[in-house]
């Protein structure tokens, strides 16, 4: 984590009892104050991870349907609808609706350890305003720092297994906020207006975990709605709409209050200006729910270091915190692949099967195999103590796997790859950027957008690759 070499933002201690007014402060100095260069290389690969998830994304259904709602709402053109064939300018509102859905769409874009998905709603509302406004890289990153760090501040001053516990989204409910930040950045407002962007942002926060009793589509859509609303907030709070200031501690109706039984305001402004909660974002090396990502890495260790195969198997029980039971244990039946990327047992299985689990793992075709079916069966999952200690600070694992022969072995994980203490490479990234977008257009397109997007803090005007996202024609759907 950076640690800034000065003292705390203005106001931070000063304003330790008003979150709301102290996160607005800060926004407002993030660009006269710099981005630590740590947070800015962890944020440039956000950028490319969240443009190709983006174009993936838009290879499934809920993302078209976005994407087309989007195209035939118009409005505007001030701002590119992704892969619309250079035919797709409309309101910033119905851009960062489409995008933002698309960037979460597969479920394989960045995350943290507040349990949320930045990327999916700060980066498509930051992009659509430096379209419209051709900024420069410097307000760019301003703009895109500040949401990423508003937005994991104010779930950690949710306290995370709370709110999650209560059955939100966090994703959808700080999303809003993120987006305002980023938002408020690029439109220069001032640190009353940008907290009244925040009073907007939080009453028109949402985002509900049912998706997972029938696989619907609204996990989906929540980062598009949260980018929307958040720019919707900015950009009234422009116009002279009176936001409030004090949506985030108000004794009646506030976010923190409303949203978890065990909030902690305190966190919103631990550190603020000094420790980057930024630099910690995750970037996923497996297309499914983080809290899994340990225990996945643990079945694949465990295969390659004992020489067995998923036939060998007798049974495995899989040790986690009570959180991630509650939000991935729960029995596995065969619906949607939304379902199968959110639960446990499928992720562990299909890697033992597969020894893998990339996007192909994650298809309705793949989800028929009965050996899928019969291994699920085999599968228990259990709160472990020590995993529900140190859970959301690592989303950590332990598998134990039962073989046929007699034989148990058991493999702990607390840093799955992509995680701050265990990166993916730079050619892991890259990589990944490349293989998403080719398979949504091809592979001359991906690499020429790579090149262009490493340097994209650096650029005179955003505006123009931010364009240049809405030009490409979509080649695959399902």
């Amino acid at each position: 984590m950076t640690v800034v070499e000065k003292k705390e933002t203005s106001g931070a201690a000063r304003l330790a009892g008003q979150p709301t007014r102290a996160l607005a402060e800060f926004v407002v100095g993030v660009k006269r104050n710099g981005v630590p260069d740590g947070v800015r290389a962890v944020l440039a690969d956000a950028v490319l991870d969240a443009i190709g998830c983006g174009f993936f994304g838009l290879t499934t259904k809920p993302c078209r349907i976005a994407h087309d709602f989007a195209l035939d709402q118009g409005g505007p053109a001030e701002a590119s609808v992704w892969c619309s064939g250079g035919a797709g300018k409309v309101s910033l509102l119905n851009t960062v609706l489409a995008n933002g859905t698309a960037i979460h769409g597969f479920d394989f874009d960045d995350h943290s350890r507040a349990k949320i998905h930045p990327g999916a709603a700060v980066l498509p509302t930051a992009l659509a305003l430096a379209e419209r406004e051709n900024i420069d890289g410097e307000t760019f990153l301003a703009a895109v720092a500040a949401g990423y760090e508003v937005m994991n501040r104010i779930s950690l001053g949710a306290n995370p297994n709370a709110s999650r516990t209560k059955g939100w989204h966090l994703t959808g409910t700080t999303g809003t906020f993120g987006a305002a930040a980023a938002a408020s950045v690029i439109l220069g407002l001032d640190a009353e207006a940008t907290a009244g962007a925040f009073g907007l942002a939080g009453t028109q926060s949402s985002g509900l975990w049912a998706f997972t009793a029938d696989g619907a589509m609204t996990k989906r859509i929540h980062p598009g709605f949260a980018g929307r609303n958040g720019l919707t907030s900015a950009l009234l709070v422009q116009r002279g709409f009176f936001g409030g200031s004090h949506i985030l501690e108000a004794e009646d109706g506030s976010f923190l209050r409303a949203t978890s039984d065990d909030p902690r305001p305190e966190e919103v402004v631990r550190g603020l200006g000094i420790e980057w909660r930024a630099e910690a974002v995750c970037f996923k090396p497996y297309p499914c729910c983080g809290s899994n990502h340990a225990s996945i890495g643990a079945s694949l260790d465990l295969m390659a270091e004992n020489g067995f195969a998923a036939d060998d198997v007798d049974k495995v029980v899989i040790g986690v915190s009570r959180v991630v039971l509650l939000q991935t244990g729960y029995p596995y039946e065969k619906s949607t692949v939304l379902n199968a990327q959110m639960n446990i047992r499928y992720n562990v299985a299909v890697a033992l099967l597969d020894r893998g689990a990339l996007i192909e793992q994650f298809t309705a075709e793949r989800m028929e195999d009965p050996r899928l079916e019969a291994l699920i069966k085999r599968i228990d999952v259990v709160v472990d103590p020590e995993m529900d200690a140190i859970y959301p600070g690592r989303y950590g694992g332990i598998v134990t796997i039962h073989l046929k022969n007699g034989k148990t072995v058991t493999k702990r994980v607390d840093f799955s790859k992509g995680m701050p203490e265990n990166r993916m490479s730079p050619e892991e990234m890259s990589a990944k950027f490349v293989s998403l977008v080719a398979s949504t257009t091809d592979k001359e397109t991906a690499e020429s957008l790579l090149v262009d997007l490493k340097g994209i803090f650096e650029m005179p005007n955003v505006g123009k690759i931010a364009a240049r996202l809405g030009a490409p024609s979509l080649r695959n759907s399902g």
